[in-house]
């Protein structure tokens, strides 16, 4: 396989299995660091949001109209958008608030769950972990074909993205750690089905290896990335500003969003 093939794979990986370092943190600390949650939180949604918008949207347009003309190349560019941002859209829709990966945990909920686990009954523990097992599982495929396209593009956008997506799964594998541990009283078996859920990531990257990429021309590259620049702004606006500012202190999420843009962009600019 071509290098950037391995290196857009590695990369998926990489950040998908970043659930497993939430699971560890939910299991192994006793306290979170919500300050630093704050600033992670708020610096991913501002490397998201700036590259989405000042990198790839713009190869997305670029891409369109080179073959489609100003015009449509440009309408193309914005339906793509707005196509990704619908397509997470109706993924979370659909999944429940209690049992969202997206919705963050942190430690101090394992403890509060630990007081609470024994007035509920042990099947539906059981129940939800699994569905949220599977629900992170969902979120991820998409980030997972994002990762990629974006490092098949551009390895630099794809390694700032794929940190991005890696710094939010953490709080993600707290998430999908915390009923199934209760559900199993198995800190072992959690672990590895949050890890497990990560795999999603990866092959989302697969399937967009197999399916897409030998379709792959100026149209239909375009189409997908004006889609992954709207997944990622989707993300960052739904789920990692709403989540930093939960935690919030002294406006802690927004010098975190601020600093993501800036790194992004120094790094762009460095690259260029």
């Amino acid at each position: 396989m071509d290098g950037n093939v391995i290196l857009a794979i590695g990369l998926t990986l990489f950040a998908g299995l970043a659930t497993g370092v939430g699971s560890l943190i939910a299991f192994f600390t006793s306290r979170t660091n919500k300050k630093f949650l704050s600033i992670a939180l708020g610096f991913s949604a501002g490397v998201m949001i700036y590259v989405s918008l000042v990198e790839i949207f713009v190869k997305a347009k670029d891409s369109l109209t080179a073959a489609l003309g100003e015009t449509q190349g440009y309408w193309m560019t914005v339906v793509g958008f707005f196509a990704g941002i619908i397509f997470i859209a109706l993924i979370d829709r659909f999944i429940p608030k209690s049992n969202n990966p997206h919705e963050v945990k942190t430690v101090e909920d394992v403890h509060a769950a630990e007081l609470n686990a024994k007035a509920v009954n042990e099947e539906q523990l059981m129940k939800m972990g699994l569905f949220t097992a599977l629900a992170i599982g969902i979120h991820n495929f998409p980030e997972g074909i994002a990762t990629f396209m974006s490092a098949i593009q551009d390895p630099n956008v794809g390694i700032a993205i794929a940190i991005a997506v890696a710094i939010h799964n953490i709080p993600e594998g707290i998430a999908v750690a915390v009923p199934i541990y209760f559900a199993t009283g198995n800190r072992k078996k959690a672990f590895n089905l949050s890890f497990i859920s990560g795999l999603a990531e990866p092959v989302g990257a697969i399937v967009a290896f197999l399916i897409l990429m030998p379709f792959l021309n100026d149209i239909m590259f375009g189409v997908i990335f004006a889609a992954v620049a709207g997944i990622m702004v989707f993300i960052s606006l739904d789920e990692l500003l709403p989540a930093a500012k939960k935690y919030d202190e002294t406006h802690l999420s927004i010098y975190g969003l601020i600093a993501g843009m800036a790194v992004m962009a120094i790094s762009l600019l460095l690259l260029a």
